[in-house]
């Protein structure tokens, strides 16, 4: 027998090794392309079990056989791909299941958008990690790359949302993971078998290297990059929780069959102060003023954003429609004549504050538009979300936009993620500027600029081989310019086939041995979805990166 029907003896759910299905998940949104051997949709966690212990079987024989989770595909890093065995949870591990107080239960193959519905629905609440694909990614996804967006400012990221997770280990056994006491950890130790040697070696671990965890911590508002060991023992509440260190792992130490997730309930009313921004030198002074009043949500675009939104207008037309580009054509017909009479701003800031009142968030935007006094902005107030609606959609649709193919140009997220700290912008924006400009690129800056958080998405020809070039030169220059600045190369997107040779840059050799250590001890055999965080090399770089335009 072969490798598909092999499997299929062994699960419940669909196993396809048609080229079709394979090519179909040879991709995700990222700048790389890599066959699965085979697709394998599980119908429930024993299915997952059942593969988790074929592969161990098989690898034990000798068989270079592996495991890739994935849900939606909407990963930017390649984190989903594989040559081996795909194990795609979207089509039936999708279920919503128990919707609590203050919690709701899900399986990683539900989307985001479906879950959202049913805890507004039924308790008015949401889980505010959302990131830009909001609409398209699944919770599988969310929990594997610790994803962050809009609300991130406010309301933090996935790690601080995930409460217990249920999890397949790399032998096929399944445990809970939660918060434990530190008496809880001492009888998990006690276990012979492989949860109980991983809570015994984790432990150890952390208090052996304690000092240089804690100085790895990343001191930015976000990071994804490396596993989080500095999150797995909380001093305040004395709890031990390896949610932490699989929460942003990309399925590479468990697979997740099953989420409990905290909710929360947002302001219903808000109001956004809008900053048109020429002078780049005074903008951590204009987010350290404006966080002062606590906005939900602090985001910005660039100027690149305004000339490529001119330069496609036949495709942004297309994208939009032509009835919705004249509407949001009129709606900015006032910021036109801003652009007339001051020129194109060099980034545009969106500050959206949230309240239980109309009056207290127009309030609060007021605010944050008087504490700017004396600086040389030029400022608008969205006074209702109507109004801030238009802002929203460049700075949201701009990210859409970019994901499709425009002239044979391909959105290339290679360094889209990086993170600083905002006093650091006059300085580390114009190197950062300069570089790129070096490299001919064309290109976009979004960015969470009250978390420090840029996006930036070149728009390229995979086809060409001097653009391939440019990505590999190009990633170790931004990527030591961050290591400089001290900040992360990843803040939501996780590392992936990209970034995952480069994590030495940021923190260090021996932080990273420490890394390849946990690894080791939750999956010995190297199964799960290796290449991945660690073990990652520049030659996987250029092997699996897209060939064409």
């Amino acid at each position: 027998m072969n490798l598909r029907e092999e499997l299929a003896h062994v699960v419940q759910g669909d196993v396809s090794d048609d080229l079709k299905l394979r090519t179909q998940y040879s991709r995700d949104t990222s700048i790389f392309e890599r066959m699965p051997a085979v697709v394998v949709f599980p119908k429930n966690a024993e299915d997952v079990v059942a593969v988790v212990k074929y592969v161990n079987e098989a690898k034990k024989k000798g068989q270079n056989l592996s495991i890739a989770p994935r849900s939606a595909g909407t990963c930017m890093v390649g984190g989903p791909l594989t040559d081996s065995i795909a194990l795609v949870f979207s089509k039936y591990m999708n279920r919503i299941g128990e919707i609590g107080l203050d919690y709701a239960e899900s399986e990683p193959g539900a989307y985001y958008r479906d879950f959202e519905k049913a805890t507004l629905r039924k308790r008015g609440m949401i889980m505010p990690s959302y990131p830009a694909s909001r609409e398209i990614c699944a919770i599988g996804g969310m929990i594997s790359n610790n994803s962050g967006g809009e609300l991130t400012l406010h309301y933090g990221k996935t790690e601080k949302y995930v409460r217990g997770l249920d999890v397949v280990l790399a032998d096929g056994s399944q445990v809970v993971l939660k918060p434990l006491t530190m008496s809880e950890v001492t009888i998990k130790e006690a276990q012979q078998n492989l949860e109980g040697k991983i809570y015994r070696e984790i432990n150890a671990l952390i208090k052996t290297h304690a000092i240089e965890i804690e100085a790895a911590r990343p001191n930015v508002t976000k990071n994804s990059a490396g596993y989080a060991l500095w999150n797995v023992f909380d001093k305040k509440h004395n709890t031990f929780d390896l949610t932490q260190l699989i929460v942003g792992s990309q399925g590479t130490l468990g697979l997740v069959t099953k989420a409990k997730l905290g909710l929360v309930k947002t302001k219903e009313h808000r109001a956004m102060l809008v900053v048109f921004l020429s002078d780049i030198g005074i903008l951590p002074e204009i987010v350290h003023r404006v966080l002062k009043l606590d906005p939900e949500s602090f985001e910005s675009y660039d100027d690149q954003t305004f000339k490529l939104a001119v330069r496609f207008i036949p495709q942004i037309i297309g994208h939009f429609g032509i009835m919705q580009m004249i509407r949001l054509g009129l709606a900015f017909i006032p910021e036109m004549w801003l652009v007339l009479t001051g020129g194109v701003p060099k980034l545009v800031l969106m500050a959206e504050f949230a309240e239980d009142t109309a009056d207290a968030a127009l309030e609060k935007a007021e605010d944050a538009r008087d504490a700017l006094d004396g600086l040389a902005v030029r400022t608008k107030i969205a006074r209702s979300e109507a109004a801030a609606k238009k802002y929203w959609t460049i700075r949201r649709e701009s990210f859409a936009l970019l994901r499709k193919n425009l002239k044979g140009l391909y959105a290339a997220p290679f360094i889209d993620d990086i993170v600083v700290h905002p006093d650091d912008y006059p300085r580390f924006l114009p190197e950062l500027t300069t570089m790129l400009s070096q490299h001919h690129l064309l290109y976009t800056i979004a960015g969470h600029i009250g978390d420090a958080n840029f996006h930036i998405i070149p728009l390229m020809n995979l086809g060409d081989p001097k653009m391939r070039r440019e990505i590999l030169e190009l990633s170790p220059k931004v990527y030591q310019l961050v290591a400089k600045y001290h900040g992360s190369i990843t803040g939501e997107h996780n590392d992936g086939i990209i970034r995952t040779p480069y994590l030495p840059l940021m923190y260090g050799d021996k932080m990273c041995a420490l890394f390849a250590e946990v690894k080791k001890i939750f999956d010995p055999l190297n199964i799960l979805n290796p290449g991945k965080k660690v073990g990652g090399t520049i030659e996987d770089v250029e092997k699996y990166m897209i060939r064409r335009g």
